[in-house]
């Protein structure tokens, strides 16, 4: 069992940034994948980026070059650095860790890009 909890969602204009964290209530060393997804008002929920524990990154095509997951040391905690944001970036933002034999999400984090 893990408990994922994000935070930093927050207001911002287009072309700000924002820094979401993922922190979990343990340490996460082997798994398939860390990822965040996001759900648009209406939308189906999408992947935007993941992490594997190897360390390797794949991004969704409308926020390559602008975001960046990462993970810190401690392997407690999952990070999203988003720049350059834009009003289709607006979702509630999900923190998902995928262990093969399931799944573990957090209760999401608001993202509103105002234009």
């Amino acid at each position: 069992q893990v408990q994922l909890v994000e935070s930093g969602g927050g207001l911002v204009q287009a072309g700000g940034s924002l820094r979401l964290s993922c922190v979990a209530s343990r340490s996460i060393l082997y798994f398939k994948a860390m990822g965040w997804y996001r759900q648009a008002p209406g939308k189906q929920r999408e992947l935007v980026a993941y992490i594997t524990s190897g360390g390797s990154t794949n991004y969704a095509d409308s926020v390559k070059g602008r975001f960046t997951v990462s993970r810190d040391n401690a392997k407690t905690s999952m990070f999203l650095q988003m720049n350059s944001l834009k009003p289709e970036d607006t979702g509630v933002y999900y923190c998902n860790v995928n262990f093969w034999v399931g799944e573990y999400w957090g209760q999401g984090a608001q993202v509103t890009v105002s234009s």
